[in-house]
């Protein structure tokens, strides 16, 4: 996987990507990621990159010139997805993330200021992606999030892909608890059954809770899971939880 970041700061993203795994998986060319300034393509003296909105108001707007040439620079394919950070965008999920990793490429297109203009979108047909329902100063952040959920489903990132597929919002719910050393601290103890040996009663509690828990935190995917759920065992599971949970 190659990502390729549009950004008027790349010390943000190669600085971020200097640590821990992603760190690992650029040095094991699991990933690629690189940088591409928007104002090394400025044809404006000063490397200018914005200017003023036309029809008035306040900020400063992306041009079009220096993001047409730097992603004109980029290298691309019929694998390539362009992506450009926007809080108007569909919203990041972990299904979307499972989706992108089966690309081969990604350019990442990060705003700052009041935004780009409208052309850059029009020209670069990008995909607007949000990482939730708020504003912040620019995309590298978002960007970054991107990347890293991304490279988390890609084969080699953790080592054993089945990680990811374990994590949060991978089968629609949330994780169940986990536990390590020492079996009781402060009073508070270790449950019972992940002593048992017991696997198939471990993974059955491990299920159970990832109901409760989510039922608890988030009962719109409890909601979205049922529907959809086609598994006999699951839906059995779910509903003692939610049996018990009303007597």
């Amino acid at each position: 996987m190659r990502f390729d970041v549009l950004t008027l700061f790349p010390e943000m993203i190669q600085q971020a990507c200097s640590h821990s795994m992603i760190a690992r998986a650029l040095e094991n060319n699991v990933i690629e990621i690189n940088t591409i300034n928007p104002r090394d393509y400025t044809l404006d003296k000063h490397k200018k990159v914005d200017d003023t909105p036309y029809g008035g108001g306040a900020g400063m707007v992306l041009m079009c010139q220096p993001y047409f040439d730097a992603y004109d620079s980029v290298e691309k394919d019929d694998n390539t997805e362009v992506i450009l950070l926007s809080p108007q965008g569909e919203t990041f999920s972990q299904n979307m993330a499972a989706e992108l990793a089966r690309k081969e490429h990604i350019i990442l297109l990060c705003g700052h200021y009041e935004g780009f203009d409208e052309r850059i979108k029009e020209y670069t047909k990008a995909r607007e992606v949000s990482i939730g329902d708020f504003v912040l100063t620019g995309g590298e952040l978002p960007a970054l999030c991107l990347i890293d959920s991304i490279s988390r489903n890609i084969e080699g990132f953790l080592g054993k892909i089945d990680s990811a597929k374990k994590d949060s919002f991978s089968d629609g719910l949330l994780e169940h608890p986990q536990y390590t050393k020492p079996r009781e601290y402060r009073g508070m103890k270790v449950p019972e059954v992940l002593f048992s040996g017991n696997h198939a009663l471990i993974d059955e509690w491990r299920r159970k809770q990832q109901f409760l828990i989510t039922q608890k935190k988030r009962p719109d995917l409890i909601a979205k899971f049922k529907k959809n759920c086609d598994n006999n065992r699951d839906l059995k599971l779910l509903n003692e939880v939610l049996f018990s949970k009303t007597k």
